[in-house]
């Protein structure tokens, strides 16, 4: 497995994806089908953001949109990296591990494990205010806005989904 040219290259939320799951799936052989994708401005307070959730009544991973814009134009480079990043503790959730310290553990290992202690998803996994200082993820649970406007990712979780043309 190449995984770091493989994320290098990937162009889309569902190739990205497609990583994470590969990544989850040979250290633990466990996966969770049919996940869907939302992107929604979840705003921000004052010095800081939230980067994603996933809701379990919906099987679904909202990603916020403002640091993925941020992102792309300030530090392209890091886009993929980050998408990845946010997919795998999110996806990490999906599989029941809803304790948030776990959670954080055990995306910084799968990172390191697969990508190596320099590579940016480590980093990020390790620290994400080295790179976005604002970022925060609450201690305790997160409770989305009620006036949320989603825009679902098409053909997101591909694998699962083939059936839908």
């Amino acid at each position: 497995m190449n995984l770091n040219q493989e994320l290098r290259n990937a162009k889309s939320f569902g190739e990205i994806f497609e990583i994470v799951k590969k990544v989850v799936y040979h250290y633990c052989e466990k996966d969770q089908a049919g996940l869907m994708l939302g992107i929604c401005d979840l705003g921000s307070e004052e010095n800081q953001f939230i980067g994603a959730f996933y809701v379990m009544q919906g099987n679904m991973i909202v990603i916020n949109k403002r640091p993925l814009q941020k992102i792309m134009h300030t530090n392209h480079a890091l886009y993929n990296a980050y998408v990845f990043h946010v997919l795998l503790h999110e996806y990490i959730h999906s599989l029941g591990i809803v304790d948030e310290m776990a959670c954080r553990e055990i995306t910084h290992y799968l990172s390191s494990k697969y990508f190596g202690a320099n590579h940016t998803v480590t980093q990020l996994a390790e620290n994400i205010g080295k790179f976005m200082p604002q970022l925060v993820y609450p201690d305790q649970g997160y409770t989305a806005p009620e006036d949320m406007h989603i825009e679902f990712v098409c053909g997101f979780d591909r694998a699962n989904t083939n059936y839908i043309m």
